[in-house]
C-alpha cells in the first residue's frame, strides 16, 4: 500500500471529505467542453448578413397590376369577360351605351352639315378669288375703282377665315364622334382580369371611371426588400442575397447558405437613397442572369407574394458574429464596393 493511503488510513475524517469520483469527472467534462466551444466559437466560420422582409414586384410599372379606365360615358351595356378571365391584346372587355341612344345618329347628321357647310365656304372662296382677279386686273387697267379692288381683297380674306373654321368644326365634331364610337373597351395587352369594379349591366360609368382590375402578362418579376438603417451603407448593386417565398419549403442557415435548401440565389439592383416612413430602406432584388438555381414559376410565386431574404457580407469567425450581435454593431466591411455601386 503506498505510503499516502498507510497515512490516509489514520485520518478518517480527512478521507471522508475527499471529492466525489462523479464530481471529478464532470469537472473534466465542463474543461473539455468550454475548450471545444472556445475552438468552435474561434475557427467555425460564418457569413455575415443582414435580413430584410419584402414581396414579389415587377421593375417596370407598366407590368404591374392596373386599373382599365372607361372610355366614354355612359351605362354598360354588356360584360364580355368575368373575375379571373385571360384575355388577349385587343379582346373586348365590356360595351358601353351612351345614355342618348340617338347620339351617334345626331352626331353623323351634323358632321353632314359640316361638311357641307366646308364645301359651300369652299367654292364661295373660289369665285372670290376670281372676282379679285378679275377687278386687279380692271384696276390696272384704270377701271375700276382702288376701292372696289380692297373690298375684293377682305371678302376673300373673310372668306378664307370662314374656311378655316368650317374645317376647325369638323375637326373638333370628328373627336366627339370617335369618341363615341370607342364604346367597346379592349384589353391593352395579353393578361388576366383580376376583378370587375364597376356593376353589372345599366350601371352608369363616366368617362375615366376604373370598370376592371389588370394584370399583364410576361412581367419580370423583382423582390423588393426592407432593411435596416444600421446595415444599409453595406448594401450595394452587385450584392449577393439569398431568398426565402412565400409558402415555399426551405431549410435555412443564414451563416451557412451553402447546407441551406429551399432558399434562391438573387442579385442587388439598387438600394433607395431615401427611408421610408418606418425608417427602412428599399432593396430591389433580381434574378441572376446565369443561376443553376431559376426562381420557381409565377405557379408557385405570385406577384404580391411575401418573401424573406438575407443580404450576404463578409465571412468571419462565430465567436465575433456572436459578439457583434450581443453589442448591435454593423457587420465587418473588408471589402470596398466595386465602381459605380451606388450606396448611402
Amino acid at each position: 500500500m503506498p505510503l499516502r493511503e498507510q497515512h490516509l488510513q489514520y485520518f478518517t475524517t480527512l478521507q471522508s471529505i475527499r471529492m466525489p469520483r462523479v464530481m471529478r469527472v464532470t469537472g473534466s467534462m465542463i474543461a473539455l467542453t468550454l475548450t471545444a466551444a472556445l475552438v468552435f466559437l474561434t475557427f467555425t466560420p460564418w457569413v455575415q448578413t443582414t435580413v430584410g422582409a419584402g414581396t414579389v414586384t415587377t421593375l417596370d410599372p407598366n407590368d404591374r397590376v392596373q386599373e382599365i379606365n372607361a372610355l366614354v360615358s355612359g351605362r354598360i351595356e354588356r360584360w364580355y369577360v368575368r373575375d379571373g378571365a385571360r384575355v388577349e391584346e385587343g379582346d373586348p372587355i365590356l360595351k358601353i351605351a351612351d345614355n342618348d341612344a340617338n347620339l351617334i345618329e345626331r352626331l353623323n347628321a351634323e358632321q353632314r352639315q359640316l361638311l357641307n357647310a366646308r364645301d359651300a365656304a369652299a367654292a364661295a372662296l373660289s369665285t372670290a378669288r376670281i372676282d379679285l382677279q378679275r377687278t386687279r386686273d380692271l384696276f390696272d387697267s384704270g377701271l375700276a375703282a382702288r376701292r372696289t379692288y380692297e373690298q375684293a381683297r377682305i371678302r376673300v380674306e373673310g372668306l378664307r377665315s370662314d374656311l378655316a373654321s368650317a374645317e376647325a368644326a369638323i375637326a373638333r365634331q370628328q373627336v366627339d364622334l370617335s369618341r363615341q364610337a370607342q364604346q367597346i373597351v379592349h384589353a391593352p395587352r395579353d393578361g388576366t382580369i383580376l376583378r370587375i369594379n364597376a356593376g353589372a349591366s345599366s350601371t352608369t360609368v363616366s368617362v375615366g371611371d376604373p370598370v376592371a382590375t389588370f394584370q399583364p402578362e410576361g412581367a419580370k418579376r423583382v423582390v423588393e426588400l426592407y432593411i435596416d438603417g444600421r446595415d444599409v451603407a453595406l448594401v450595394h448593386p452587385g450584392s449577393k442575397v439569398r431568398l426565402v417565398f412565400e409558402g415555399w419549403p426551405v431549410v435555412q442557415f443564414s451563416g451557412w447558405p451553402s447546407i441551406a435548401f429551399g432558399t434562391f440565389p438573387g442579385e442587388v439592383l439598387s438600394v433607395d437613397p431615401t427611408a421610408q416612413a418606418n425608417g427602412q430602406f428599399r432593396v430591389l432584388i433580381a434574378e441572376p442572369e446565369e443561376t443553376d438555381e431559376p426562381w420557381p414559376s409565377e405557379r408557385f410565386i405570385r406577384f404580391g407574394a411575401k418573401v424573406r431574404g438575407w443580404v450576404l457580407f463578409e465571412t468571419v469567425p462565430l465567436g465575433f458574429e456572436l459578439w457583434r450581435q450581443l453589442n448591435n454593431f454593423p457587420p465587418t466591411l473588408t471589402q470596398q464596393p466595386s465602381s459605380g455601386a451606388q450606396t448611402r
